[in-house]
């Protein structure tokens, strides 16, 4: 039995509920009832219980309510479900309604959850996930973003309509865009908020402290709030990697970057400090660099100067202190992150298929995925096992594919359209 103390009487839009407080403390400190189990709201008066009025739809409140109570989600059938996804944002408890909606993030159970379709024919090339669910899709030169119900929220939009190169969530609320040249002002790269798509600010190129004429593309960030961007300088072709503070925008340092190509993709490496940072294009040599910021010094160097493969994408996988590599033939290779002298060894017999220009690689807690064509390979094992394809019946070959917040999102070229795999409950 509930002690009196512990009953709570609300009125939602006229109709009467009655819970208690160990149910609604379940949302949580932060969530719109995180107020009531202030000191200073008295729930009680007298030793009666106090209804409290909340102006909002009594059916969804329902539904909400007993979500709370059961952690289990059930939507009747007159309830609408982003109307619902709306009202859990207002009571903030969003969290609790992803985590009934869909189980923790496992390649292996992985279901094709919805198929989003754009509004343009052959122009999304990137696509991005968030910490908390959403994603961003880049189109020539818009980034639209989807929030974790999938609905598009304002478009970024470069200045002067210039092709964005690459986008990367700093958090779950902002979005970095570089683009072709400099439309936002030098450098081309500027901090948004995924939200209303509000400019924040610039980011300024500066080499030897002069404001320089650079075309950023390749972005990444570290765990200690720095931003990292390929730039290439417009007049001698010069290549760099520029550093700013995420949180003030200042530009903290400009590192030369040798290779004859710029870099196509930067992933920090939380474990060791480093910053992994390859270059792989379809008419150039590949290299894959450390940059071990710690000691300032270069912990890797490795390209495939003797190789007549063409690598299309590179990942490091911390966990197995390794490297993948996959081909555009769609051969996937490892090498050792920890040696200076590293060669590539690959995982079976290399395969002379017609060539792929789109194979992309992700991992995940102890999973490696990797897209050839129209489908995404999910392996896992110390030999790295194939254990699932993932395959959509429409859209075509697979361009790109991100994973966050316990999804997958995987984008097609051949129509604009985007799947989004989840994992069901157990």
């Amino acid at each position: 039995m509930e002690s009196q103390k512990n009953r709570v009487k609300l009125n939602v839009g006229g109709k009467k509920f009655e819970t208690t407080a160990t149910t609604l403390a379940c949302a949580g400190r932060n969530s719109f009832f995180g107020a009531m189990f202030d000191e200073n709201w008295n729930l009680h008066s007298d030793g009666a219980i106090t209804e409290l009025f909340i102006d909002r739809n009594p059916d969804y409140f329902g539904v909400l309510l007993d979500l709370l109570r059961t952690g289990e989600l059930y939507i009747p059938p007159k309830i609408d479900k982003k109307h619902l996804y709306r009202e859990a944002l207002y009571y903030g408890i969003e969290d609790h309604l992803r985590l009934a909606k869909w189980g923790p993030f496992d390649g292996n159970r992985l279901r094709l959850a919805e198929s989003i379709t754009g509004p343009t024919v052959r122009k999304a090339h990137k696509i991005r996930a968030s910490p908390n669910s959403w994603c961003c899709v880049v189109r020539d030169n818009m980034v639209n973003v989807y929030n974790w119900m999938l609905e598009e929220q304002p478009t970024i939009t470069t200045r002067d309509y210039r092709r964005v190169n690459d986008v990367c969530w700093v958090d779950s609320d902002n979005i970095v865009v570089s683009s072709f040249y400099n439309y936002l002002d030098r450098g081309g790269i500027g901090l948004f908020c995924a939200s209303t798509g509000e400019l924040k600010y610039n980011f300024e190129v500066k080499d030897e402290d002069q404001l320089k004429d650079y075309t950023a593309d390749a972005l990444g960030v570290s765990s200690d709030y720095k931003l990292f961007s390929s730039c290439t300088e417009r007049t001698n072709k010069k290549n760099g990697i520029g550093v700013w503070d995420q949180v003030t925008g200042k530009q903290t340092d400009f590192l030369p970057y040798w290779p004859d190509s710029k870099a196509t993709k930067f992933q920090w490496l939380h474990g060791t400090n480093c910053l992994m940072v390859a270059s792989c294009h379809l008419k150039s040599k590949c290299s894959i660099n450390l940059f071990d910021f710690r000691e300032n010094t270069v912990a890797l160097s490795w390209s495939d100067a003797t190789d007549q493969r063409m690598y299309r994408d590179a990942i490091a996988i911390e966990e197995r202190n390794s490297i993948c590599i996959v081909d555009s033939k769609e051969n996937l290779g490892f090498m050792d992150l920890r040696s200076t002298t590293s060669s590539i060894k690959w995982r079976s017999p290399t395969r002379d298929y017609p060539v792929n220009r789109y194979p992309k690689l992700a991992f995940h807690e102890g999973q490696l995925f990797a897209s050839f064509e129209d489908t995404i390979s999910v392996y896992c094992g110390s030999d790295w096992v194939p254990t699932l394809q993932l395959q959509q019946s429409h859209g075509g070959w697979i361009l790109d594919l991100s994973i966050g917040g316990d999804r997958l999102f995987a984008l097609h070229g051949n129509k604009d359209i985007f799947d989004v795999w989840e994992t069901p409950r157990p």
